[in-house]
């Protein structure tokens, strides 16, 4: 069935495909914020896995928020392991790091999605996709809190 939704197939193909990239980034860094979770260590552990786990917690109810605006603009999800690692462009860890390195490395995460998602919704916007705008612009605001209390931490 045609959706009529006030925008062009091209339009919602050109932001599908920007929140595809948006999706496959907050997984990664989803998946990371866990990972650090969980191998965190040292005399303030127990801080650090509580900052952790909020964030994650936060990142996992996103996931679905950007899928289902996917799928409401008429486009299909790749929400396969293989699907988010061709799409994301934040880079994962392969190994235990330390935690200046864990904050960097999210810190790092949260601003490269920051910057992606800023473009996405300046193509939303020029499309005239507010529900999109609307949802970026949220999002913008818990990472760059979630970039704040990593930043605080160091």
């Amino acid at each position: 069935m045609e959706i009529k939704i006030g925008l062009s197939v091209q339009s919602r193909q050109s932001i599908s495909s920007g929140l595809a990239t948006l999706l496959a980034n907050t997984y990664t860094l989803y998946l990371t914020t866990q990972n650090f979770h969980w191998n965190v260590s040292g005399m303030e552990f127990f801080n650090y896995h509580l900052l952790f786990e909020k964030q994650y917690e936060e990142l996992s109810q996103v996931v679905d928020e950007i899928a289902e605006r996917m799928r409401a603009l008429g486009h299909y999800v790749d929400g396969t392991f293989a699907g988010f690692q061709a799409q994301a462009t934040i880079t994962q860890v392969d190994k235990v790091l330390n935690i200046k390195d864990m904050l960097t490395h999210l810190i790092d995460g949260h601003e490269h999605l920051i910057t992606h998602a800023r473009n996405l919704a300046s193509i939303a916007d020029r499309e005239g996709d507010f529900a999109t705008v609307d949802m970026i612009g949220r999002r913008l605001g818990a990472h760059e809190k979630m970039a704040w209390f990593l930043r605080s931490s160091l």
